[in-house]
């Protein structure tokens, strides 16, 4: 009977780490199927599964950011890249794979269609680079890194903009710095 006792709770001890792991590692898990309700930007899209809507971050990228006001313009190819984006994923059923949260609270993942990384695919198409930040814990970012030597090999998208193009994470940094007039002069448009 102490026997069956001490085997029962090796189970149960062992059924708890497994789920414990699957919980702290978010990075080994799809959180699921859902539906792309909205995208708002290259880089960003929401989901709905049920009645629960989720704000997704595309891990791995950055896309050339979209004006958030009439008087600021966003950066070349920040629109291109939200309708780009659209087109492969709005109203569509994705498979998320989570890598837990950022900053932001949003759930950084990998969006998966027909068996394709949109992620990757975004900077296939020039129209986002490879993260330039701390990647996420258990993201392997090499294929984000070819897929950008690629797109800049080839010119595509924002890479046609060759030494006037301005990195999102650098543009973000600079932009509460310049004047309007400044904008159009460093590779700011609006578009």
């Amino acid at each position: 009977m102490h026997l069956i006792k001490i085997c029962h709770m090796r189970r149960s001890v062992l059924f708890l780490a497994i789920l414990a792991f699957v919980f702290v590692n978010p990075a080994s898990s799809f959180a699921g199927k859902y539906e792309v309700t909205r995208v708002t930007d290259g880089d960003t899209i929401q989901v709905k599964a049920g009645g629960t809507k989720t704000t997704v971050r595309l891990v791995g990228i950055d896309a050339p950011e979209v004006s958030r006001s009439k008087n600021q313009p966003g950066q070349p190819f920040g629109k291109a890249a939200t309708k780009y984006l659209a087109a492969l994923v709005l109203n569509k059923t994705v498979a998320i794979k989570s890598y837990g949260p950022d900053r932001y609270g949003r759930t950084l993942a990998e969006v998966v269609l027909d068996n394709r990384i949109v992620n990757i695919e975004m900077i296939q198409a020039g129209l986002s680079e490879g993260y330039r930040g701390k990647p996420a814990s258990g993201l392997d970012m090499a294929p984000y890194r070819k897929a950008e030597e690629e797109a800049k090999a080839a010119k595509r998208g924002m890479w046609v903009l060759g030494e006037k193009y301005v990195s999102p994470r650098d543009w973000r940094r600079m932009k509460d710095q310049l004047t309007p007039d400044s904008l159009h002069t460093t590779g700011f448009e609006r578009f």
